[in-house]
């Protein structure tokens, strides 16, 4: 949380090509949340985030620069489409599970750090218990050599357990079993349901454990989450994850043009989408929601709302929607010359990925620079032809170009194939060319 703006866009060049406005916006956003915790806390609670509005067409990099900050800094992280929610009164899902779903990232994030922190403890826990299972305790009233000769065997033991020797063998573990009735929705469900499914799990004996054979290698695996919610202090690990999801989380809501009303639009009085945008109002303006694990505050919530806006405008949103979102950021779409950047300078680029996918089969993939140089141009032009959707245009040509190379990959097995110009052309040039055929294939 330490970076500063510039380091935190250097860092997203390294995945996103271009979008200079972009980045600056949402590195400033992540400064902001550092400099914020560094306040007094009778000024803190005044400054509020700056949420972020991002305009441009599908396959920029909207997506990504949210996505990879988040990552980068652990922070709960959540992205959500406009589209799946409803408003309240009509079937779909409701706008406050979207902050649930945030928290349940943010456990899960908390839970891993404290799993990790207390690793060596789990390790002995699940160690210990699978060697008394194959060493059962002496009786009471055992001598003391007797005692001693058992110590010296249950240390050999363990350490043959801990080595893996013995994976395969089968013991005995008396585990949970899976809950007979499953409401979808899981941790995002209002708590009242949550709690009422818990309800019903126990009625119908859900809590009782079984007794089921499994190879060693399974039981660790089982111990091992059974050791973190004994060993864990889970009121600890919720309470950190509540503040970590109000101080930090990060919510990312896609498409949010899809739920704009446009002014030429024959359905402006459509419910749905308008009241959509009323029942958001409330969550990013700062409210409370109540979820399994507490009531979160979402005040201090970062909004990053993104959408392509070419059948609406931002001002199609309601007034009051639109004041949440102060900044603004338009993204460019991609040039030719972006997308020969994106394929070639990005880190774990769609061509380092080809070469190691292949690489599993013995093949050694080439890809000379006019040859790159060229599929972006074909990109280029399927973008311009058709529906453009960015980047993810690069994924078909890719895929479409070296297709046989990969069905056949073990006829090809300890040798070097070169993408060269001329297999790129035949693939591509007839397919580029008819543009009713491209809007199938590419």
């Amino acid at each position: 949380m330490e970076l500063t703006p510039k380091e935190i866009v250097k860092y997203l060049d390294d995945f996103i090509i271009g979008q200079k406005e972009a980045k600056k916006a949402i590195a400033i956003a992540l400064r902001n949340r550092y400099r914020r915790m560094r306040l007094d806390p009778e000024i803190r609670d005044e400054v509020l985030p700056k949420n972020i509005l991002m305009i441009g067409p599908t396959g920029v990099g909207k997506t990504e620069i949210a996505r990879r900050m988040a990552k980068m800094f652990k922070l709960p992280f959540v992205k959500v489409e406009a589209t799946k929610y409803t408003e309240v009164g009509f079937v779909g899902r409701d706008v406050e599970s979207m902050i649930r779903d945030l928290v349940y990232d943010s456990l899960k994030i908390v839970k891993e750090e404290h799993e990790e922190a207390n690793k060596s403890k789990i390790g002995d826990y699940v160690l210990d218990e699978i060697t008394k299972k194959l060493l059962p305790p002496l009786p009471k009233g055992a001598s003391q050599e007797k005692q001693k000769e058992y110590e010296t065997t249950f240390n050999r033991l363990r350490e043959i357990v801990k080595s893996g020797e013995k994976d395969d063998a089968l013991i005995e573990l008396e585990v949970e079993p899976k809950n007979n009735i499953e409401i979808i929705g899981g941790d995002s469900m209002p708590p009242e349901l949550s709690k009422l499914q818990d309800s019903f799990s126990k009625i119908l004996g859900g809590n009782k454990r079984v007794k089921k054979e499994v190879t060693i290698k399974d039981a660790k695996r089982i111990l091992q989450s059974e050791g973190s919610e004994k060993l864990l202090n889970m009121e600890e690990v919720q309470e950190e994850a509540l503040k970590r999801a109000e101080s930090g989380g990060i919510i990312f809501i896609d498409e949010m043009d899809k739920v704009a009303v446009s002014s030429n639009n024959t359905s402006r009085s459509d419910p749905s989408k308008e009241g959509v945008q009323r029942d958001l109002l409330p969550i990013v303006e700062g409210s409370s929601v109540s979820t399994k694990y507490g009531i979160i505050r979402t005040d201090h919530i970062l909004f990053i709302a993104a959408g392509a806006f070419h059948m609406s405008k931002p001002s199609d949103l309601i007034a009051e929607l639109q004041g949440r979102f102060p900044l603004r950021v338009e993204l460019n779409s991609l040039t030719q010359s972006d997308l020969y950047d994106i394929l070639t300078t990005t880190k774990n680029s769609l061509i380092l990925q080809y070469k190691a996918l292949l690489e599993v089969e013995d093949v050694t993939l080439e890809f000379p620079d006019d040859s790159i140089k060229l599929m972006a141009e074909y990109a280029s032009r399927a973008n311009d032809k058709t529906e453009n959707i960015g980047a993810r245009r690069l994924h078909t040509v890719l895929e479409k170009v070296i297709e046989d190379i990969s069905f056949e990959a073990e006829e090809h097995k300890g040798e070097t194939v070169t993408i060269g110009e001329d297999l790129i052309k035949e693939k591509l040039d007839d397919v580029v060319d008819n543009e009713d055929i491209t809007r199938y294939i590419l």
